[in-house]
């Protein structure tokens, strides 16, 4: 699943991250011995899904390439809390300096793997997928739509250059949705999908008038939903959005629609609680 892409994002992340931290030297680090070495342990202290181990073992590999991380678990592997995620060896200063960073990231993804598949569980069996949006945190929106994936979910567009979802400021700049959606196929190369969001079923009407594939029902009812999967009939893909609880998500994919984006997904992290011991000193 570590696409090209992703494998340099996550050198451009982990590059970021150690800059932010170590800045011009780790100062405490240096009241070790520069031969010490060490061995860590990273246990989780509740239960999850796992995700970012690459960039777990990125941030050790960047101060030491000869580090060693051995995982006992995989990304997309669910865990209980008390669980030995992996053990680290290294030099004692490149373990202290890196653990911040690399615990930042596994905790980070892993949350949002966590949360992904507990929506994912929640509306299985009734054919909708659960959908990503662009609410990510700032420099970490591939790093989280993979944590995404991860957790069973499904990516929306990445950002504004792969998919146009016109919105209700949009429509009313263009003079409506017929001529919005007549200027979106002029420019839209032939691997981008067109969306368009509606706020009410007459709007919903005039989006499928139009031809359009692919429609986000946006803060809709769930009798309004259910109206509008009849009134669909299939012609096109529709997605909910807006006030999706982990409560309510289920009662919104019995309602027919196709995809369900939430952006709480990325935009309200709970970070995995995790703990890395250091269980052996070697001068």
């Amino acid at each position: 699943m570590l696409t090209d892409q992703i494998r340099i994002e996550i050198q451009r992340n982990v590059a970021a991250s150690l800059t932010e931290d170590v800045g011009t030297g780790d100062l405490t680090a240096q009241l070790i011995g520069a031969d010490a070495e060490a061995l860590g342990r990273v246990i989780t202290r509740e239960a999850a899904v796992i995700c970012g181990t690459a960039w777990f073992d990125a941030s050790f590999a960047a101060l030491d390439p000869e580090s060693i991380v051995t995982w006992h678990v995989r990304d997309g592997e669910a865990v209980e809390a008390g669980q030995v995620l992996c053990d680290i060896e290294a030099g004692a200063r490149v373990l202290l300096t890196a653990e911040r960073t690399a615990l930042n990231f596994l905790q980070l993804l892993s949350g949002t793997a966590t949360v992904t598949r507990r929506f994912v569980d929640a509306v299985s069996g009734t054919g909708a997928r659960i959908v990503d949006t662009r609410k990510t945190l700032p420099g970490l929106r591939l790093a989280q739509k993979y944590a995404v994936a991860v957790g069973g979910g499904t990516n929306h567009r990445v950002g504004l250059y792969d998919g146009i979802l016109i919105k209700e400021n949009h429509i009313i700049a263009a003079g409506g949705i017929r001529e919005v959606v007549e200027q979106a196929r002029l420019i839209a190369p032939s691997n981008v999908f067109i969306e368009v969001e509606v706020e009410n079923l007459d709007e919903l009407k005039e989006a499928l008038d139009a031809g359009v594939k692919m429609v986000l029902l946006d803060n809709m009812s769930l009798d309004d939903m259910r109206e509008a999967v009849a009134i669909n009939a299939g012609r096109a893909e529709l997605e909910a959005s807006g006030g999706v609880s982990l409560e309510r998500v289920r009662a919104i994919a019995e309602t027919g629609v196709d995809r369900i984006s939430i952006g709480t997904l990325t935009k309200d992290v709970h970070a995995l609680d995790l703990s890395l011991r250091h269980v052996e000193a070697r001068a």
